[in-house]
């Protein structure tokens, strides 16, 4: 299993649950393309939920441990 950390700014218009089933949607669309093989698991691609939580003013902060976390999984990823 494996689990991916963003940092990213969502303007209020937008809904976060329409954000990120957006981008899980279209991730899964991508994959499934470049993979064929993925084509099979048609709804196991991603969890059904999610965390999100506002920074406010630890935004420096969360920036450091998701650049700290990107360094820590460097040559661990699995070659499919």
């Amino acid at each position: 299993m494996y689990h991916i950390h963003l940092v990213m700014t969502i303007p209020p218009k937008y809904a976060v649950s329409t954000v990120i089933g957006r981008m899980k949607q279209h991730a899964s669309k991508m994959l499934r393309i470049q993979f064929e093989y993925l084509g099979r698991y048609r709804d196991g691609m991603w969890s059904i939920g999610y965390f999100v939580s506002g920074v406010g003013l630890n935004e420096d902060m969360i920036k450091r441990y998701v650049k700290h976390q990107n360094e820590q999984d460097k040559g661990q990823a699995v070659s499919l």
